[in-house]
């Protein structure tokens, strides 16, 4: 009866770099690369605001041209207060009611 001896030294990554975890995963990106990314995806956000931008003042604009048509007035200061409530509750009283004052006066026109 033969009995054999196997090799039990623990193998240890030769090509590993000193404090390398071993990983084979993508290399992080660098943060000028990093920070083109975001910029391009502000610029997609800037778009996207622009567009709902034109387009609530288009609605706006009809809603009134449709409540003059009706005989009504051409604005609803209880629609607009919670037109302002809302920006306010999501943004801040401050920057909410600026952003909101903006587009209600945008979508209506000088009083």
């Amino acid at each position: 009866m033969s009995t054999t001896v196997e090799n039990t030294v623990p193998s240890t990554p030769s090509s590993a770099p000193e404090g390398s975890t071993g990983s084979t995963g993508p290399e992080p990106t660098a943060p000028a690369e990093r920070i083109a990314e975001l910029r391009a995806e502000i610029d997609a956000c800037d778009a996207a605001i622009i567009a709902a931008v034109q387009r609530r003042l288009e609605v706006s604009r009809e809603i009134g041209q449709l409540r003059r048509a009706a005989g009504g007035t051409r604005l609803s200061l209880a629609r607009e207060q919670a037109v302002l409530a809302t920006f306010s509750a999501a943004l801040g009283p401050a920057d909410g009611t600026t952003l909101g004052m903006m587009l209600l006066r945008r979508g209506r026109g000088a009083l």
